[in-house]
């Protein structure tokens, strides 16, 4: 009864850091052009004949508004039809209205597209900017961003801030277009769900003017 109550608890908590996230504005639409050309761009390569890889240094690929950059990237062949590469060093990645940083990546291409992205690093970050201006920023052991679903799962000692309130768990998944989390979706984390609300800083008063002078 007291784990069905907690489990109860902490999906209150995180539908109410939800609602905070949504706070202030309706969401935007997120879109990510499938079609766009892929481009890239690297300082160097070199073409590795007896393991066919191939090796980039300084390396920028992009289509549309996502875009992933890295000191070094290798890969089994120049295409994106259905390819895994890896990314290392300094990893970033641009998503709509937000940022990935790690130091080790795997992005995956289907179809001549983007897919997904699973970053890892001492921890993995993630940041967006909300419709009222405030930062939400996310941290974990390991983030992937599903391009399709728009969404990012946060996972292992997983962290979320929306600029104000806290959310704690080892997965938090986080819906880009519409500014949602969940936390421990599942109910299958033994650690549950750790919420830290902070109190809105209240403006100090004005101070009422001094009373006039009479007119002499």
């Amino acid at each position: 009864m007291a784990a069905s109550t907690h489990n109860t608890a902490g999906r209150r908590a995180a539908l109410f850091l939800g609602c905070a996230l949504l706070a202030g504005a309706p969401a935007r639409a997120v879109t990510h052009d499938a079609q766009a050309p892929i481009n890239l761009e690297a300082a160097s390569t070199d073409f590795d004949y007896r393991n066919n890889t191939l090796l980039f240094r300084r390396i920028k690929v992009s289509q549309g508004t996502l875009q992933v950059e890295a000191q070094e990237a290798s890969a089994t062949g120049l295409e994106f039809e259905n390819s895994q590469w890896n990314f290392k060093g300094q990893v970033r990645i641009t998503v709509p209205d937000g940022k990935l940083a790690s130091d080790l990546a795997t992005v995956t291409f289907r179809n001549n597209e983007i897919s997904r992205a699973v970053v890892q690093g001492g921890p993995a970050t993630f940041e967006q900017r909300l419709e009222d201006g405030r930062l939400a920023q996310g941290r974990a052991k390991s983030i992937e961003y599903d391009v399709g679903a728009a969404t990012v799962r946060l996972l292992g000692d997983a962290w979320l801030s929306d600029g104000r309130n806290e959310i704690r768990g080892n997965t938090l998944v986080y819906d880009i277009g519409q500014q949602r989390v969940a936390a421990n979706p599942d109910e299958t984390d033994p650690g549950g769900v750790r919420i830290t609300i902070n109190p809105q800083e209240k403006k100090p008063a004005t101070p009422a003017p001094p009373p006039r002078e009479p007119a002499q």
